[in-house]
């Protein structure tokens, strides 16, 4: 991933140095576990382990594989160049290439995963925070972008909070089933390797045993973890889409925190554009754009194909990158939301009383007038709102129809605004529990 969308903590995961290091760490370990079963002698497994504090030298892993082809073999090869190729005959007895690839990929989506983990818990962190400081703040509901009922901002950041808590129960799941490595050998029957070093060597990683692989651990664990990532990244744009439409001029009701010199447009010097959220909905596209790969990886050729590998050496790093920098911004963005009440007071009253128009048609029916008649009764009332910015109550008041079933005192109640609000508490309750 470009560096402009990018932090360092996960971006260290997926450099080559540290991919070097992981199948360095795999295979002293298998080395470990072979001595202890007899099969290499102790002093070479140990004799491993002085390349603990090594740095391998990326540059010359990859000369070596521009002769060798096989980027396995060069690391084994720069491996021997440290330890020796007596010690080095015993590294990789009984292993194939893909036990330690795939183990190493699992542990790098692991420890990406840990890091979104964090990244999520600061998103949740701000918005129960915006959603407690907005709780009783009302503003007009929309349904198709259209005014429909009183909601509150508090509620629209506790629905988006729930929302990233179901995520991030499934990114915690998703990291549980990637968690997992196979030292197996070449098709996966440890013909060739003891189980037990496999056990050993996943317990070291703190990885489970695969129950089963071939040549490969099966790609439905990373089909779900790349799909959890695409839901999150839709999560995202939710919440940015909100908030785009929160700031557009006619709305007003928040928009993004605008910084001492930040200039909104070459041409135009009164622009103050959200371009965060913007931001954000382009970058959830491209960790969406990682889900159908990892969904067309799991289909491989009998043991193992390769045609999976270039496609993981892509959207692993990239769309964890991606992902997590989305996360960080997004939780910034909450975090200094500006909003504006005033603002949501005013939208809501545009359209003078219209919004109530449920509430007077439900009491129209509950004193005995058909429903029918009462939606004819509200609906007639409400488009001379619409269309001649009358107000709603007033002609209400007027509609000898409507106050031969409900009186003026009726009438005037049905436009309390704490009757939307009455239920906030326990909402509340149901998404933050006790607090």
């Amino acid at each position: 991933m470009i560096p402009r969308y990018s932090r360092k903590e996960m971006v260290d995961i997926w450099e080559p140095a540290t991919k070097f290091k992981i199948w360095y760490e795999i295979e002293a370990h298998a080395c470990d576990a072979q001595a202890e079963l007899g099969v290499i002698p102790k002093e070479s497994a140990a004799a491993v382990w002085k390349a603990k504090d090594v740095e391998f030298d990326v540059a010359r892993i990859d000369e070596i594989e521009a002769v060798t082809k096989h980027d396995v073999i060069a690391f084994l090869t720069h491996l021997a160049e440290h330890i020796g190729s007596t010690e080095a005959r015993f590294v990789h007895q009984g292993m194939t290439s893909s036990d330690v690839l795939d183990t190493t990929l699992n542990v790098q989506l692991t420890r990406a995963a840990d890091i979104l983990l964090k990244d999520m818990d600061r998103v949740l962190a701000a918005l129960k925070k915006r959603a407690f400081e907005h709780k009783d703040t009302v503003r007009i509901g929309r349904s198709h972008g259209i005014h429909a009922e009183p909601t509150t901002m508090g509620l629209t950041f506790a629905r988006f909070y729930a929302e990233m808590d179901r995520n991030r129960a499934r990114l915690a799941a998703a990291r549980a089933e990637v968690a997992t490595g196979a030292i197996s050998g070449a098709v996966g029957t440890f013909a060739n390797i003891d189980p037990r070093v496999e056990e050993h060597v996943c317990k070291m990683m703190g990885l489970r045993p695969e129950p089963i692989s071939t040549q490969v651990i099966p790609r439905d664990r990373h089909a779900m973890f790349f799909a959890t990532l695409g839901v999150i990244a839709s999560s995202i744009e939710n919440v940015a889409i909100e908030v785009r439409h929160m700031q557009r001029t006619e709305v007003l009701e928040a928009e993004e925190f605008f910084s001492k010199g930040q200039k909104g447009s070459s041409a135009m010097p009164h622009k103050r554009n959200p371009v965060l959220s913007e931001n954000l909905t382009g970058l959830a596209r491209l960790v969406r754009m990682a889900v159908v790969p990892a969904m067309e990886n799991v289909a491989l050729w009998h043991e193992r194909d390769i045609s999976h590998s270039s496609v993981e050496r892509g959207i692993g790093p990239d769309t964890t990158v991606t992902l997590d920098f989305a996360l960080n911004r997004l939780a910034g963005l909450i975090e200094n939301l500006v909003i504006y009440p005033e603002n949501m007071l005013n939208n809501l009253n545009k359209f003078k009383g219209l919004v109530m128009s449920q509430r007077v048609l439900l009491a129209l029916t509950q004193a005995g007038v058909s429903r029918e008649d009462a939606y004819r009764l509200v609906q007639r009332n409400a488009m001379k709102v619409w269309e001649h910015g009358a107000d709603f109550k007033t002609e209400l008041l007027a509609d000898p129809e409507v106050t031969a079933a409900l009186s003026p005192a009726e009438i005037e109640e049905k436009f309390d605004l704490g009757y939307h609000t009455k239920h906030v508490d326990t909402i509340f309750a149901r998404v933050f529990g006790d607090v």
